[in-house]
């Protein structure tokens, strides 16, 4: 059984920056990548950034130089720090986890539950 959780989510005014944590448990063997995207009610689940076991980082142009992503020392967590947040990037943020698990050895994907981010002055 994995577990995949956020937290950090919150109201904050435009401009401002707020930082969210992801962290996957249990019978984990290895994990492959990991990743953040956002959804707004009534549209599609949209991309935005990933980080790889190997280092690699990608970001969905509307957030770039504005969201870093990162990998925790424990290899099983991740952080989003997101500045200049603007009005737009108000949304359900969702940690997505491709993980192996050690009962089945096979490679998965997971969600968390998702940690509300609104930007509103």
């Amino acid at each position: 059984q994995v577990q995949v959780v956020e937290s950090g989510g919150g109201l904050v005014q435009p401009g401002g920056s707020l930082r969210l944590s992801c962290a996957a448990s249990g019978s984990i063997f290895s994990i492959n990548i990991m990743g953040w995207y956002r959804q707004v009610s009534g549209k599609e689940r949209e991309w935005v950034a990933t980080v790889t076991s190997g280092g690699t980082i990608n970001y969905a142009d509307s957030v770039k130089d504005r969201f870093t992503v990162s990998r925790g020392s424990a290899k099983n967590t991740m952080y989003l720090q997101m500045n200049s947040l603007k009005p737009e990037d108000t949304a359900v943020y969702y940690c997505n986890v491709h993980i192996r698990t050690m009962t089945t050895m096979r490679l998965s994907e997971y969600w968390g539950q998702g940690t509300q981010v609104t930007v509103s002055s």
